[in-house]
């Protein structure tokens, strides 16, 4: 990697950096002034539960980009950046470039989690009252399926069969 390749990626980095730590902080608290939630709609509170987490995981994420990219700019300090930081190998600039953040070759880079796995309720939800081999615990027809699904439970609660 020559030095002009290297200044234009640390210069990208430092970019990144100022744009990330310049952006505008969401102070906005997300409680609710509501005494009671007995009489807003489901939806009302999905929608303010929803704002939160969708803001406590955007702070998670450009906090985690600012620890990538401070690590990065430390390594060009250093004189290892471009280098991977497993085995040593010389990272290609092009990776570089479309990652200026990397530390690692392609071989060892961080895969995410659970990226090759498939989730467990598609277990369920591709089961088929054909195919009972879909399905491990139960063998599904037409009129056992009801049965099933209210195996996790249904509305019909003794509150709302009018036993008290």
């Amino acid at each position: 990697m020559t030095d002009q390749q290297l200044q234009t990626l640390k210069k990208a980095l430092q970019d990144e950096l100022k744009r990330i730590k310049e952006r505008p902080e969401n102070d906005e608290t997300f409680i609710s002034t509501e005494l009671s939630n007995y009489d807003n709609h489901p939806a009302d509170q999905a929608t303010d539960m929803m704002d939160s987490a969708t803001e406590l995981a955007m702070d998670k994420f450009h906090e985690f980009q600012i620890d990538k990219i401070e690590k990065a700019l430390r390594a060009i300090d250093e004189g290892t950046y471009g280098y991977c930081t497993v085995c040593g190998g010389e990272i290609p600039f092009e990776r570089l470039e479309a990652i200026p953040s990397t530390l690692t070759c392609v071989e060892h880079s961080e895969r995410t989690a659970g990226t090759q796995e498939r989730p467990v309720e598609e277990g369920i939800l591709n089961a088929t009252t054909s195919d009972p081999s879909n399905f491990k615990d139960y063998r599904i027809d037409g009129e056992d399926s009801f049965l099933v699904v209210e195996d996790y439970g249904s509305s019909d609660t003794p509150s709302d069969m009018g036993h008290n």
